[in-house]
């Protein structure tokens, strides 16, 4: 399951700071599928670089907003937790299910 945290909160402002999605997925960004290093410049690089694929920054419709994976949860279980617990503190808007809600957008536009 998928979850997607909007940078906006339950009354309708825009969470502050601008860059809350990044911050947020760069706390996260160890916790990925594989721990193989990464390469940069075609150098071996034995840091982690980029973002988890299971917490990305996004911007929806000008609103930034960050996907979490619920597999999250099974590298980490305290980092799932973290993430909706931030949203939920922040009262930001969380949808649940968020890819069964684009397949369900995509047939109602065809």
């Amino acid at each position: 399951m998928k979850y997607l945290v909007k940078g906006v909160t339950t009354s309708g402002s825009t969470f502050r700071p601008s860059d809350w999605s990044e911050r947020l997925a760069s706390i996260l960004a160890h916790y990925r599928p594989t721990k193989r290093p990464i390469s940069i410049r075609g150098q071996d690089n034995h840091k982690m670089q980029g973002y988890s694929t299971y917490v990305m920054p996004v911007t929806i419709d000008g609103i930034r907003s960050i996907i979490v994976d619920s597999r999250l949860g099974d590298i980490e279980p305290l980092a799932l937790e973290f993430a909706l617990n931030f949203a939920r503190d922040n009262n930001l808007t969380v949808i649940e299910n968020y890819e069964e809600v684009l397949q369900v957008e995509e047939m109602q536009v065809t």
